[in-house]
């Protein structure tokens, strides 16, 4: 959800290792929502993610899904627990850097199963 409609590098990157992503500037109805596993918002204030994150997780049948928040400024060390508190799942700055969003996306999918992800297994036998 971007509801500011500004570029965001990210979502190419996204798109490039494989997710689908599909951008709104509205907020997304709640039958929209149960459509995927994971959630991202573009965060304008930092100050309003409690609200977000309450908004987001009382939609009907929200359950477990991945709920991040990307923030268009670094979120300090207190902003970045509010926001886990307040039900998102993780908060990142958007950066040029992706490699950080897709690796917390993808540890907090392998943590739930119930959405059929199927993830490869990083465990290699021993040769």
């Amino acid at each position: 959800m971007n509801c500011d409609g500004v570029e965001i590098a990210l979502a190419q990157a996204l798109e490039h290792r494989g997710f689908r992503v599909v951008e709104t500037a509205e907020w997304p109805a709640d039958a929209v929502v149960v459509d995927y596993e994971v959630i991202i918002v573009v965060v304008r204030q930092l100050a309003s993610v409690c609200i977000v994150a309450a908004r987001m997780r009382a939609k009907p049948r929200f359950g477990h899904r991945v709920l991040i928040g990307i923030s268009l400024t670094s979120p300090s060390t207190h902003e970045r627990k509010n926001a886990i508190v307040s039900g998102f799942d993780d908060i990142v700055s958007e950066s040029r850097d992706s490699r950080l969003l897709i690796a917390r996306i993808l540890r907090l999918l392998r943590a739930r199963p119930e959405h059929r992800c199927y993830l490869p297994d990083l465990k290699r036998p021993a040769a």
